[in-house]
């Protein structure tokens, strides 16, 4: 383990007196006002995991049965939506973002007025993870409530 320093700022985390000398060499050492112990690398527990054949079969078949098709020549998978007008698709699009950030899962995704085609993949797994899953579903769900 490494020791790091904290300096005065929120957020801001400087690895040792020499890094922070030789970003900011004007910096008053009274600054540092206490050190913590942090692991050079942490891996996080709730790291995605690519779905397994039972849970492709449980969770992605429905999907599959429900107009999303896998992409070519990766483990991903896409739908095209169609709305009334492009209010309706950019509407329903920033209700998806706030959910994709509250998630922290982003979309690839691409609009055209009123036609926005999604796809979703787990770039920390390689692959199909219920991350997808979960994102694909609450397309839909919020495409089903927009459209009526």
């Amino acid at each position: 383990m490494e020791e790091w320093w904290t300096c005065c700022y929120p957020g801001v985390v400087v690895a040792g007196v020499w890094a922070l000398r030789s970003l900011a060499p004007w910096w008053p050492p009274h600054v540092l006002y206490t050190t913590v112990s942090l692991p050079l690398l942490t891996v996080a527990s709730d790291m995605a995991q690519k779905l397994t054949a039972g849970e492709r079969e449980s969770k992605l078949k429905p999907l599959l049965d429900d107009s999303w098709t896998m992409v070519d020549g990766r483990d991903a998978v896409k739908k095209t939506f169609l709305f009334k007008d492009f209010n309706e698709a950019w509407g329903w699009m920033g209700r998806v973002a706030l959910r994709s950030e509250k998630m922290d899962h982003h979309p690839e995704w691409f609009n055209v007025y009123n036609k926005v085609e999604v796809t979703w993949s787990t770039h920390d797994c390689g692959g199909l993870s219920s991350k997808d899953i979960n994102m694909a579903t609450f397309c839909d769900d919020t495409f089903k409530l927009s459209s009526k």
